[in-house]
């Protein structure tokens, strides 16, 4: 089983317009509603991959509930935790003249402190039967921002490898409690580091206490940096489309191939194809399974002689 954790869940809304123009009326196309989050996407597409998938972390109010009731027919295990507060929305703006996407996100609700220790002890028990985890996402407001930290070492202490796919202060403290894998854009990498260059700034990125670093620099593809060595994967061509979620896509690729035992080229091919044909989808969590085929045979996947 892999567990993906999600403490700000989302009920995704994803409207599309012939062309978006800011300060004018927009008629919307088509709409498209779906359970979201970083780590609920994630588990959507590991799931599509043959995947037994748990998703644990926060739900609450009228809109969690639809959440839920939108995860119910789906191929994922719902084990998340009740929260007084309402799960927070997102709102996606596809413009299908230019393919660009707005993004709007709202914060999220207050957590509080028995929730949390509600949500650890779910953690633990699932813990007992996973063989990989995900940690995804921003922190909803009332979760200390040592919270990745602490999960990735209840993880490390359980002996179950562990992915780190946040930003900010929580991604800086939560790399320092030496995560198996950490998945950084390249805005969340910068932060991080101060640097640019994608190479030095992957390095960096795991000299700070991730065992492996894989970097997302959207249409370019993946940098790796890891005890095996360091690898470029980039996609056949640069796309159009919808880039939610793509990142996500990318956590699902890089946890199921290590679950496989798959050797990292082909854990960086697979993400890379998901990741391209996740932005062909309509919505975040879902991918073009022929797309994904066609294009996992095309990646380049580049080893650098530079040591590790």
């Amino acid at each position: 089983m892999i567990l993906t954790v999600t403490l700000n869940t989302a009920l995704d809304l994803t409207y599309t317009v012939p062309a978006f123009t800011p300060h004018t009326t927009h008629r919307v196309t088509d709409v498209a509603e779906r359970p979201g989050g970083k780590g609920v996407n994630a588990a959507r597409v590991l799931a599509a991959l043959g995947h037994e998938t748990v998703v644990t972390g926060f739900a609450g109010g009228p809109t969690g509930d639809v959440l839920r009731g939108l995860l119910a027919p789906l191929p994922v295990r719902d084990a998340l935790v009740p929260t007084t507060g309402t799960t927070r929305r997102t709102v996606a703006v596809v413009d299908t003249a230019t393919g660009d996407t707005t993004q709007l996100n709202e914060p999220g609700p207050v957590v509080t402190p028995a929730e949390w220790a509600a949500l650890v002890a779910t953690y633990e028990e699932l813990l007992a039967e996973a063989h990989a985890v995900a940690l995804c996402g921003s922190l909803p407001p009332g979760i200390h921002v040592g919270a990745y930290a602490e999960l990735v070492r209840r993880a490390r202490a359980a002996g179950v490898p562990v992915l780190l796919d946040t930003s900010g202060e929580p991604l800086r403290r939560g790399i320092a409690a030496r995560p198996d894998l950490v998945k950084p854009n390249a805005d969340e990498l910068a932060a991080l580091t101060g640097a640019r260059e994608p190479l030095r700034a992957t390095r960096d990125a795991r000299r700070r206490g991730a065992h492996a670093v894989v970097a997302s620099h959207g249409p370019d593809g993946l940098v790796a940096v890891t005890p095996e060595g360091i690898w470029q994967a980039a996609p056949p061509a640069r796309v159009n489309g919808n880039p939610t979620g793509a990142g996500d896509s990318v956590v699902a690729g890089l946890l199921s191939a290590l679950v496989e035992g798959l050797p990292w080229p082909d854990r960086l091919a697979r993400a890379t194809a998901l990741a391209t044909a996740t932005v062909h989808a309509p919505a975040a969590g879902e991918f073009d399974p022929v797309r994904y085929g066609e294009l996992l045979e095309r990646v380049t996947v580049r080893e650098h002689a530079s040591a590790a």
